[in-house]
């Protein structure tokens, strides 16, 4: 019998690259994909899991108990990989509630419903369940700023500093409180910013594409000095695979690109590279289209993630630099661009 693994938040950006690549690697898993379908997801990001026999998708959320027992219950869920979050830090400033019931009390929902299918009580595994894992995505915003130098390790303090980033510090904390009070079989994964296909629009990279194309202004915040290690995001995939799978349990691996870019480099290198794919008619360069904005409350100058621990003890290395995934990414936005 084929083991099911639930996957949330599957029809988001991260999630809506994970799912194919998981189903494809391990046709013998079962894979639910649990998605609420905010305005973040969109099942079009998961056309390639349309044919797979092994793939089926629930729309619902991590908050519905009754739901997450009834899906427990009748699949029998080995697994979680846990995407599900609110995760924009502008939408957590403007109205952060919404990020405190998702990614803290859905994240707790979560957990304790796999606790109770998998444990019979603290430290006491039911029979046949040993290898049931829970598997958590964070980021490195619970870390906090960095000055111009330094790098987030694992055992780096928490001290976030927006509500999104305060609500994942409180997830992460739940993940870690079923490990030691409980003994369940969890781990946390802790990445840098992801870029590349299928992210939502209000992102940076995506919305500087979409707005070049339509030759509207590239809004950028402050100076553009911001620093943040950016992610390519199927690497990121791989990585999760390999924590999942690997990882030793109650731990925690922070997972990063070792690319460092401030945003003004960033949006610089898109314009570039349209010039050179997509130029404009009137013949000016893309970059004029850049425009300087106030700031974002709070905004934190620089995120870098110490992936030596991911690398040295699974083997883990990111395969894209971002010179090479920010030429991917933008092609494909330029295949699926519609437009608006």
């Amino acid at each position: 019998m084929s083991d099911t693994i639930l996957i949330t938040g599957g029809a988001g950006f991260i999630g809506s690259n994970f799912v194919p690549y998981f189903c494809q690697k391990y046709p013998g898993y079962n894979v639910l994909n649990l998605d609420k379908l905010t305005y973040a997801g969109d099942l079009g990001n998961l056309k390639e899991c349309e044919g797979m026999t092994n793939y089926r998708f629930i729309q619902g959320d991590i908050c519905d108990r009754p739901l997450l027992e009834d899906i427990f219950k009748r699949n029998d869920v080995r697994g979680v990989i846990h995407f599900a979050a609110e995760s924009h830090v502008d939408n957590s400033i403007k109205a952060p509630e919404a990020f405190v019931k998702s990614n803290i009390d859905g994240t707790f929902t979560l957990l304790d419903v796999a606790f109770r299918h998998w444990m019979q009580g603290p430290h006491d595994v039911k029979p046949g369940y040993m290898c049931c894992r829970f598997h958590h995505i964070s980021t490195d915003e619970v870390f906090g700023t960095l000055g111009s130098t330094g790098l987030f390790k694992e055992t780096t303090p928490y001290a976030p500093n927006s509500p999104y980033s305060a609500s994942k510090a409180s997830s992460d904390f739940l993940v870690r409180a079923y490990h030691h009070t409980f003994g369940m079989n969890v781990t946390t994964s802790n990445c840098s910013n992801n870029y590349g296909p299928k992210q939502h629009r209000e992102k940076l990279i995506p919305l500087v594409i979409s707005n070049a194309l339509q030759e509207k202004p590239l809004p950028i915040y402050g100076q553009g000095l911001n620093v943040r290690d950016w992610l390519y995001v199927l690497d990121h995939c791989k990585a999760i695979d390999l924590v999942f799978h690997s990882g030793k349990t109650g731990e925690t691996y922070n997972v990063g690109g070792r690319n460092e870019r401030n945003n003004i480099a960033i949006v610089r290198r898109i314009c570039a590279i349209l010039d050179q794919k997509k130029p404009r008619k009137d013949g000016k360069k893309y970059e004029e289209l850049i425009i300087f904005v106030k700031d974002r409350a709070g905004h934190d100058l620089r995120y870098a993630i110490d992936a030596t621990k991911i690398e040295t003890e699974l083997g883990w290395r990111a395969e894209e630099t971002f010179d090479t995934g920010i030429v991917k990414t933008v092609d494909w936005y330029l295949k699926h661009f519609d437009g608006k």
